[in-house]
């Protein structure tokens, strides 16, 4: 009996500690931690509860409800998707599947100018749908003006400014994360930099980024990024400058010129970041091959001037000097991805379709296929115009986000750009294992913290306790882009397990239909 009692109380000690072990709802274990600060991995443990990560670590002790074993995989913050598009397309997918699959966990929307003007609510309106993924939205500029000019080609009267003034300081008070322009829409192209520096002064006030697809991408790329600098600097806010690349074959190179400017611009004080969808093609729509002014005051009017003889002169002609400042004898660096009037097209480029249509095999012809197709709608379009060199290169640059530039894809609708499907998959296989352009540990901070940092996601974007659970897990030998220009439709392989706010959202690369996603709200709100 004595030598029971005796065991028993050399036992205690065990059991008194087995039962003082805290619990946890998800603890991912044996994994290699890459903390999303940029500092090297290293093999550990995470602790999930209520959402939140409670503990990282090494050889953490937990009594779990569920246990990920991670065994040679990388454990990362989820992906921070900065320069998205996915208005209009939330319903069509809700599970977003192209952003999980790729490790995407939260997107920015609101990008190149064109947003909901209503951010409080759309932000409302994300909640309650549930997406799989996390959002939150800038501000676009070209929607705002719209909404008090429309598509007019002329300044703003005091009047108007003072209306779109309000619109900005409204949606930063509703949670937008900052203004948005596209000066190379309608009607962005319209407006001059003061207007913008503008509405940039009001977005401050409320800690927001200035996100701007710039006036030009080609020949006159350094003016405008001058323009997007001196926006920064007078309006006192932080500069995004979104997709950040060199268009056309004469401007192969110049990337030494552009990111040094980004460079000296930090030196002096200006808060300005860029990002970079990891790919030598560009898409947007066919009608940036036409003159701005052709562009004015909608689809009808469109329209009628392309039928006038002595504006689809100065249209083609416009568009064949182009073509020669490009080195090129054709428009088969156009691929049309979706033409709503004719699908046929979706897939095909200029020159194939000019020549489907039984037309000579001359540029001229080409171009008025081009006006064809914008009479008929207009349509989207891969436009395949920049060089590796230069992708690398920005690539390179420390203060450089990776972005889709792409909204929530429907499988086997048109031809669209395979960044929606394979950016941060591109990265990780590509320009991380392959080429060693950049570090695993360097590629993943500038998908996590800092974009987390720019747009101010708090509790996003690291590994730390209190943080929101968004999390990646992968096989850094095995991620790969599946997604080719042919055969865009397909995702990228490679992520086990993406957890969104704690939940499991992939399962052994399975998407399992969860839709934890939130809106997130941008400083203004709590202001």
């Amino acid at each position: 009996m004595k030598k029971c009692a005796l065991s028993f109380l050399a036992f205690l000690p065990v059991l008194l500690f087995a039962q003082n072990i805290p619990s946890c709802d998800l603890l991912i274990k044996n994994g290699k931690i890459v903390d999303g600060t940029g500092n090297s991995w290293y093999y550990g443990d995470v602790a999930i509860s209520n959402g939140r990560i409670i503990q990282a670590g090494t050889a953490l002790k937990f009594k779990p409800a569920r246990t990920i074993d991670a065994t040679g995989l990388i454990v990362a913050p989820g992906f921070i998707d900065v320069h998205t598009h996915i208005e209009d397309d939330e319903v069509k997918d809700p599970t977003a599947a192209n952003f999980i699959y790729d490790g995407v966990t939260t997107v920015i929307t609101g990008n190149c100018g064109s947003s909901n003007v209503n951010i409080g609510k759309y932000l409302g309106w994300i909640d309650s749908l549930k997406l799989s993924i996390n959002v939150a939205s800038l501000i676009g500029h070209n929607d705002v003006r719209k909404a008090i000019m429309g598509r007019a080609n002329r300044d703003a009267t005091p009047a108007e400014l003072e209306k779109m003034e309000q619109l900005v300081d409204k949606a930063m008070k509703d949670g937008a994360v900052g203004l948005s322009t596209g000066l190379i829409y309608i009607p962005g192209t319209y407006t001059k930099t003061p207007e913008i520096v503008s509405l940039a002064r009001v977005t401050a006030r409320y800690h927001g980024v200035y996100a701007s697809h710039m006036r030009d991408e080609g020949d006159s790329v350094t003016a405008a990024i001058e323009e997007a600098l001196t926006i920064g600097r007078e309006a006192n806010i932080p500069v995004q400058i979104s997709h950040f690349k060199l268009s056309g074959q004469q401007n192969w190179g110049r990337s030494r010129e552009t990111v040094a400017m980004v460079e000296a611009a930090r030196r002096q004080g200006i808060e300005v970041t860029i990002d970079q969808y990891p790919y030598t093609a560009s898409s947007t729509s066919i009608s940036t091959l036409i003159p701005d002014e052709i562009l004015a005051d909608g689809q009808d009017s469109i329209r009628a001037r392309l039928q006038r003889p002595e504006v689809r002169e100065y249209v083609i002609k416009s568009m064949l000097a182009r073509l020669k400042k490009r080195k090129l004898k054709h428009f088969n660096y156009a691929v049309v991805a979706y033409h709503a009037a004719d699908t046929s097209y979706n897939g095909k480029s200029i020159e194939e379709i000019n020549l489907l249509k039984g037309r000579k095999h001359k540029a001229r012809e080409e171009a008025i296929t081009v006006l064809d197709i914008m009479i008929a709608g207009g349509a989207s379009a891969v436009f395949h115009g920049m060089g590796e060199e230069d992708v690398k290169r920005i690539m390179q640059y420390p203060f450089n986000m990776f972005a889709s530039d792409a909204s929530i894809r429907v499988l086997n609708a048109g031809m669209p750009h395979p960044r929606g499907y394979g950016t941060n998959a591109r990265v990780l296989g590509k320009y991380v294992r392959e080429e060693k352009v950049i570090s695993l540990e360097e590629a993943i901070r500038r998908m996590t913290s800092l974009p987390a940092q720019k747009f101010q996601l708090h509790e996003r974007g690291l590994l730390q306790p209190g943080f929101a659970a968004d999390i990646v897990v992968f096989d850094e030998k095995q991620v790969t882009d599946v997604s080719t220009f042919s055969k865009p439709h397909a995702y990228s392989r490679g992520f086990h397990f993406v957890i969104v706010n704690g939940q499991v959202t992939v399962d052994q690369e399975k998407h399992t239909g969860a839709r934890s996603g939130k809106a997130l709200y941008g400083q203004g709100k709590t202001l």
